[in-house]
């Protein structure tokens, strides 16, 4: 059985929070899905709850929208070309923009965990 994850934790791993007040914005989210059909939560006791896969083309759909300033319905239409056939001859592609944009980020953290693990250190050591 795959893991289910809870829609706040989903906002938190795409990043949609509240600069001000820090909680996710769970909304976004809840439109997204009524947008997109690839959307689509489980739903337990009235709570969604997504998988991976979904949680992959969540992350997806935000960086076409806010990083590509793309528009719903052209994100909508990019999806449902499926991107695999769309990128089989350009390198020069969404999809390759999307995973060094990934990559980036994966490295910033990795970047920030080490600084603080440096950071600890010293402090231990004298």
């Amino acid at each position: 059985m795959s893991k289910y994850i809870k829609i706040s934790d989903v906002s938190k791993i795409v990043n949609l929070i509240d600069p001000v007040s820090k909680r996710p914005l769970n909304y976004i989210l809840r439109y997204w899905e009524r947008e997109f059909k690839e959307i689509k939560p489980k739903k337990i006791n009235n709570r969604r709850y997504y998988t991976a896969k979904q949680v992959e083309i969540i992350k997806l759909i935000k960086f076409l929208l806010k990083n590509k300033g793309m528009t719903i319905s052209g994100a909508k239409n990019l999806l449902s070309l499926n991107m695999n056939k769309l990128d089989d001859h350009d390198s020069i592609s969404l999809k390759d923009d999307y995973y060094k944009h990934k990559i980036k980020v994966k490295t910033k953290q990795l970047l920030e965990k080490i600084k603080k693990i440096k950071s600890n250190g010293k402090k231990n050591s004298s």
